[in-house]
């Protein structure tokens, strides 16, 4: 490939709320966990593999939440998962047989069938059952650059009344990062996109080299970005910020003006656990009382109306590699068009939810391999790389300061601070503050039950903090699921402050919380203590800049 003229950067967020139910197995919300697996991540790792296998040259960034980290190294949700991929395979078996005399749905049958049994065949004898293992071998093979999020993904602008929650929020993460895969993330994903001015001085005191914003977020930085998204800022604490390309975001992502709407591709929402008896489903739902998605799907999107064509597979395959095809091109043409302009190459950045691929958009996988490939191999005007590479080619940009922002409807907090979610965060706020307090008071060293019954305390604020129930609570979807979740937390949270500052600590209460809340084995407390930040950076840590570009 000659020299670039610019340069792309696609990011994958994978995150799901920590949904681990130790009490029971008829959570319909830890299936979310298992559907993702089979139908995201673990697709998405095997694709990547094979383009590693075929050294094929590709560079990406994928931001892995804590909390996903946590449930996919859990030994109990690895076994549920093996449960349930087992039952999906039987699943796909019995249907290529109810099939057969059904030539439209046949074919499809028997591709469920093999995709279902090479997740597993991947998650058993490549994965080991733990799929961050498979992306930490990509990370250290050079293909991707792993990144992380917030410990719960809090919603971080929300927690500016209470600055120890937010650091919290970061260090806990950057923390657990290192722990499980040996090496400082050098970029955040800020939950929702979620930012407000100051934020960034925690994610320096972390030792993090840039986060993402929402376009708005740098094009309503001060002073104005000469480049727009198109290179970063660097905040004054010295961490870069890079924006979202609307363009490259809504061809992807819009399911009514983008790729994922067309005729061809497969319709999500009739699946055969609405068109079959229930005793034959019953299987796979294990004890769940009511039906829900199996991913086994047999129509196309066909159109706007009810009426629903039968799925095929080479017409899906045919419209992705065209797709990329169409997706390629016009990023070649939107960065010659900024390349004419800017003293330094331009950079795109397209950042996705990962579920997209794959779950929501089920040919999503095999787009983005597509896309890849003919990036690699198709043209010589664009390169992929991850925001680092971009740092170090271009140690020294301008200086200007973000303006608060998010994602999602409107752009400034509105679906997480919303009529049917406000009444939250006076208590996640009281919370913040109670969790400060007990961190100042209770210096360590502590005796083992009051250090304990400290770190739960700090999980439970944390576990309330997750913007997924907020989210929830706004979209309309399993809303009791998600203020029950919310209750739980402060109500355990409450009760902690109490018995702790009372001296009358219930230590069975205390273990069974830590049996059902389990995330962060190695919290510490004190991550909420007022103590000043270090009073020195590292250097590595710390970009190189330059005073504002005139």
């Amino acid at each position: 490939m000659s020299e670039p003229r610019g340069y792309a950067a696609i990011v994958l967020h994978a995150h799901l709320p920590y949904v681990r139910h130790p009490e029971g197995d008829a959570y319909l919300e830890e299936k979310w966990f298992y559907e993702a697996l089979t139908e995201s991540y673990i697709p998405l790792y095997m694709m990547l593999a094979q383009l590693a296998a075929e050294e094929v040259p590709y560079r990406i960034t994928v931001s892995l939440s804590p909390t996903l980290v946590s449930m996919c190294r859990d030994p109990l949700l690895q076994s549920r998962f093996s449960q349930f991929i087992d039952g999906l395979c039987e699943l796909a078996e019995r249907e290529t047989l109810r099939t057969r005399w059904q030539p439209q749905f046949h074919e499809t049958a028997r591709m469920y069938s093999d995709r279902f049994k090479q997740v597993r065949s991947a998650y058993h004898d490549t994965l080991r059952s733990d799929v961050t293992r498979g992306f930490a071998e990509l990370a250290n093979g050079g293909r991707i650059e792993l990144i992380t999020t917030a410990a719960t993904h809090g919603y971080l602008p929300l927690m500016e009344v209470c600055p120890s929650a937010a650091r919290a929020q970061i260090l806990t993460a950057v923390r657990y990062h290192r722990k499980v895969f040996g090496t400082t993330p050098k970029g955040m994903w800020l939950p929702e996109c979620g930012y407000y001015p100051g934020i960034d001085t925690y994610l320096r005191e972390a030792g993090v080299r840039y986060f993402f914003t929402d376009a708005h977020g740098i094009e309503n930085a001060s002073p104005r970005p000469r480049y727009g998204v198109f290179a970063p800022i660097y905040c004054p604490s010295g961490v870069a910020a890079f924006g979202r390309d609307m363009e490259s975001s809504k061809q992807v992502w819009s399911a009514h003006e983008g790729y994922p709407g067309d005729s061809d591709y497969r319709e999500f929402y009739r699946d055969i656990a609405y068109d079959l008896d229930w005793e034959y489903i019953r299987p796979l739902m294990g004890d769940c009382p009511v039906r829900t998605h199996t991913g086994i799907k047999y129509y196309r999107v066909t159109g706007r109306t009810e009426h629903k064509q039968p799925y095929v597979r080479e017409w899906a395959m045919g419209k992705a590699a065209a797709h990329a095809g169409n997706f390629m091109f016009n990023r070649e043409r939107q960065i010659e068009h900024l390349a004419s302009a800017m003293d330094r190459k331009p950079i795109v950045v397209a950042p996705y939810d990962a579920e997209l691929f794959g779950h929501w958009w089920f040919e999503g996988p095999e787009f983005l391999e597509f896309v890849i490939r003919k990036i690699a191999y198709d043209q010589d005007t664009i390169k992929l790389v991850t925001p680092t590479d971009y740092l170090d080619e271009y140690p020294r940009a301008q200086v200007a300061a973000p303006s608060m922002s998010s994602w999602g409807y409107m752009g400034y907090n509105e679906v997480w601070l919303a009529d049917c979610n406000h009444w939250i965060y006076p208590h996640l706020h009281m919370m913040a503050r109670r969790m400060s307090e007990l961190a100042e008071s209770y210096a360590p060293p502590q005796p083992d039950p009051v250090r304990r019954a400290l770190n739960q305390a700090a999980r439970e604020l944390m576990l309330a903090q997750s913007s997924d129930w907020a989210f929830i609570m706004k979209a309309g979807t399993c809303v009791d699921y998600a203020v029950a979740r919310t209750h739980d937390h402060i109500s355990r949270f409450d009760r902690l402050y109490s018995d702790i500052r009372s001296s009358n600590l219930d230590h069975e209460w205390v273990s069974r919380l830590e049996c059902t809340d389990n995330i962060f084995p190695d919290i510490d407390y004190t991550v909420y203590s007022a103590s000043p930040m270090a009073s020195a950076i590292r250097e590595m840590h710390t970009p190189a800049i330059s005073s504002a570009i005139s």
